[in-house]
């Protein structure tokens, strides 16, 4: 069973008023106890929000600890923010699932209680988007688990594809998952049933990923940007790219790592940017992604607050993810 967060801490904030012109995250969140809580009718249309307490992967990585507490983190940026729209009206709903943890170095077991619960949040009728709060990395594994064993994507005939903002590849092949492992672990779990990985990158800084990376990339098929070219494409280059990208699928995850903002924007990484992709850009990619219709699975990772300054890493993701979450629940009627 998940744990929930304290609604009384994590979901606060300024109360303006009762109507929909009032409101905030805050306001509309519903908390559940799990998936199943008949709190919130599963069969109204709703996104759902849950979180992924793990850092186990970034100290395998070598990195720096903290990102376990990123779920709180992020859920306190979010709450005061303004909804607008059906979410304001209440036509599409906020539920919080709460969280799955990764318990000491038990990282496989953190991934398949996150799984579970990605796949729980997936599964609920009426659901237009599942928000997963990480969590190192690591966390993306754990999408990939929750989305395979949905009802969505492979099982519904689907072709899917993973789109990441990130500073790298996270390709690596290691003895043991870390951070930077996921996507190589995505790759070869399709390679096994007979599928490729359909993998686009933005925002690759190439003095932080190895020539054996960029191979590795290669050899994927891996469609990807470097931080550099994003700039000079601009959000009309980005948004032609995440919208060739997902011409070609049925459905679309993404995955935001925070470490491809720059260092400015997002002090609170495990691998501050010494360039980055400027905010601004970032969301022009996920606009175009929330705005393709095929946004199923989103996942926002390597917040570590401790790290963090005058809370910038968690405001800029919480901006990302109303962003997204806004325009998957569609326009005010």
């Amino acid at each position: 069973m998940p744990n929930s967060p304290d609604s009384d801490t994590a979901w606060t904030g300024r109360h303006d008023g009762d109507g929909p012109e009032h409101a905030r995250w805050h306001q509309a969140m519903q908390v559940l106890d799990g998936p199943r809580d008949a709190a919130a009718d599963p069969a109204s249309d709703h996104v759902t929000v849950l979180g992924f307490r793990s850092e186990e992967g970034v100290r395998r990585n070598r990195g720096r600890v903290g990102a376990a507490d990123g779920p709180a983190a992020l859920r306190r940026a979010l709450a005061p923010l303004a909804l607008h729209g059906p979410l304001a009206e209440g036509v599409v709903g906020l539920h919080d699932l709460g969280d799955a943890e990764t318990v000491g170095e038990d990282l496989e077991g953190g991934q398949a209680a996150a799984a579970a619960l990605t796949s729980a949040a997936l599964d609920r009728a009426g659901s237009r988007l599942a928000v997963v709060l990480g969590g190192g990395h690591e966390t993306a594994w754990s999408s990939y688990l929750g989305l395979v064993g949905s009802g969505l994507g492979p099982r519904a005939g689907q072709r899917w594809g993973v789109l990441n903002l990130d500073a790298h590849f996270d390709l690596r092949e290691e003895p043991r998952p870390t951070s930077g492992t996921p996507f190589a672990q995505m790759a070869a779990a399709e390679q096994k049933v007979g599928r490729d990985l359909h993998y686009a990158v933005l925002g690759i800084a190439e003095p932080s990923n190895t020539g054996a990376l960029l191979a590795k990339a290669e050899e994927l098929g891996v469609r990807w940007w470097t931080d550099e070219q994003c700039l000079a494409a601009g959000a009309e280059g980005i948004t032609r790219f995440v919208e060739e990208f997902t011409a070609e699928l049925d459905l679309l995850y993404l995955t935001i790592d925070l470490d491809v903002l720059p260092a400015a924007t997002a002090p609170g990484v495990s691998a501050p940017a010494a360039y980055g992709v400027p905010l601004p850009l970032i969301a022009a990619a996920v606009r175009a992604a929330a705005g393709s219709g095929k946004l199923s699975l989103l996942d926002v990772v390597e917040l570590n607050p401790s790290l963090d300054i005058d809370g910038r890493t968690a405001r800029a993701a919480a901006r990302l993810i109303d962003d997204a979450v806004r325009l998957v629940a569609g326009p005010a009627r």
